[in-house]
């Protein structure tokens, strides 16, 4: 038998067949199924997917809308602040600052001009006992306009500034009426000493007074004409700068003012709808002061450009132009002193009297006898169709203000009468003309300057007028700017503070 054994022997396995994927089940037709695609990332980090689901919630939705209109306020009460100080700064300049110095400096041109005079006046009448409170009245006169001018210096030297060239014509007004008092000064002591009647002084007199009156004439009066101009241009500027700020920012009032009532009429309807509520009363009167202050600022930012033009163009540009008339009146009226004073330049006095005269009241003439008669007429028929050209030509054509038609025909008036006493003195001789000169064409011309005095006055209180009611129109909205800014946040989180605490 044969024994059986206790193992058998390993018989070698077959290995395991690869595990493949079982095919996707078919959808009946035969058509596969596809597998399902892997989840995809979102959409947003989970910080940001947390803040664009506040955002996109009532809550958020109420604080988006309320965050613009509170800009859109932001705006609107910004721009009405940087344009109120906008007006407050060119009626500053126009009113206080650069326009009464500027003003100044023509008073500068007037008090030179009238310290020759006298000084030519003091030289003509000499020791002329019967002209005697003549000489004393223009010696006064000269120290008047010594410190008027003086004044008037410190004047353009701080309105300036900081300007090289402006800096250093001043200074040479200064050195050179310096010069010029030294000059005065010693033809009136000569002549003093001199004695001599009425009529033109000694030669050595006369010849001192010459460099006197050439370096006045030639060179201290252009200086100080230059700084009058040069001192309109900064007003001029200043205007022109202002006016353009004060336009932009109406525009700008009206743009953010529209986008402030938007929005606070879109917050008004989004909590109408969404909370069931016919008004919020808080926001109401939040949108009612809001366009009370869009509606109110943009006209008085309108009424301000018109009231800085009317300052301007009424007001500093006629007073400045008055009293550039004035000057070179008083200057001309010299010329008449100096015609009788140096015979040997008697002709270019003369010839300067006329220039001088065209500039005040321009009329189409050669000589002076043609001008006599061209203003005669001239006066006689204003207003008439052809208007006056020049300086005081530039007032007659102006309107609008109480009484000044009337004032201008005064002036007008007794110019005439001036022209026509200064043809009655170069008709007479010598002494006879010194007496004319120093009794009624002082006279005459003492009339017209004094209406010339007047009608500037017009001007002047147009101008002060304007510049006034224009700062208390700003004033005012100025001063409760800030009480509308603090009610209107307030009114605005007092109606939406309640709807979002709702969701607390």
């Amino acid at each position: 038998m044969t024994p059986v054994p206790t193992h058998q022997a390993a018989t070698p396995q077959a290995p395991a067949p690869p595990v493949t994927a079982s095919p996707p089940p078919a959808a009946p037709g035969g058509v596969p199924v596809p597998a399902s695609a892997p989840a995809a990332p979102p959409a947003f980090p989970p910080r940001a997917g947390r803040l664009s689901r506040r955002l996109q919630s009532v809550p958020g939705r109420v604080l988006v809308i309320t965050t613009a209109a509170v800009v859109a306020l932001a705006l609107l009460f910004g721009a009405l602040s940087s344009s109120f100080q906008s007006v407050r700064d060119g009626l500053d300049v126009i009113g206080h600052d650069a326009g009464p110095q500027v003003v100044a400096t023509a008073d500068l041109y007037f008090a030179l001009s009238d310290m020759d005079t006298q000084v030519a006046n003091v030289l003509l009448i000499g020791d002329e006992h019967g002209l005697g409170k003549g000489r004393q009245r223009a010696l006064d006169v000269y120290e008047q306009r010594r410190s008027d001018a003086g004044r008037a210096v410190l004047q353009a030297s701080a309105l300036a500034g900081a300007d090289p060239a402006e800096r250093r014509t001043v200074r040479a007004v200064l050195d050179g009426l310096g010069r010029y008092e030294r000059l005065a000064a010693r033809a009136m002591l000569l002549d003093e000493q001199a004695r001599h009647r009425a009529g033109p002084p000694p030669q050595r007199v006369l010849e001192i007074y010459r460099q006197a009156t050439d370096l006045m004439r030639l060179e201290l009066l252009p200086m100080a004409y230059n700084l009058t101009l040069e001192s309109g241009t900064i007003v001029r500027r200043a205007h022109e700068g202002q006016s353009s700020a004060v336009r932009l920012g109406q525009v700008l009032v009206a743009g953010a003012g529209l986008l402030a009532l938007g929005g606070l009429l879109w917050l008004q309807i989004f909590l109408a709808r969404r909370f069931r509520r016919v008004f919020n009363p808080a926001l109401v009167v939040a949108t009612v002061i809001a366009g009370m202050y869009t509606l109110t600022g943009f006209t008085v930012l309108g009424n301000e450009t018109g009231i800085l033009l009317e300052a301007k163009r009424d007001g500093f540009d006629s007073v400045l132009t008055l009293a550039r008339a004035r000057a070179v009146g008083n200057s001309m009226h010299g010329d008449q002193s100096r015609y009788l004073l140096d015979p040997e330049r008697a002709d270019t006095y003369e010839q300067t009297y006329l220039d001088k005269s065209q500039a005040v009241l321009f009329a189409p003439s050669g000589n002076l006898g043609a001008y006599y008669k061209a203003v005669a007429a001239g006066v006689d028929d204003y207003p008439g169709r052809q208007p006056f050209l020049g300086l005081v030509g530039q007032e007659s054509a102006r309107s609008g203000l109480p009484g000044h038609e009337a004032a201008v025909v005064e002036v007008l008036r007794r110019y005439e009468e001036f022209q026509r006493a200064d043809r009655t003195m170069r008709g007479l001789g010598p002494r006879q003309a010194v007496e004319q000169r120093v009794d009624a064409l002082e006279q005459r011309f003492g009339d017209y300057d004094a209406a010339l005095v007047e009608l500037a006055g017009l001007h002047r209180t147009a101008f002060d007028r304007a510049v006034r009611g224009g700062e208390e129109q700003v004033e005012e909205l100025w001063f409760l700017l800030p009480l509308a800014v603090i009610s209107t946040a307030v009114l605005i989180v007092a109606g939406v503070w309640p709807r979002l605490s709702e969701y607390r």
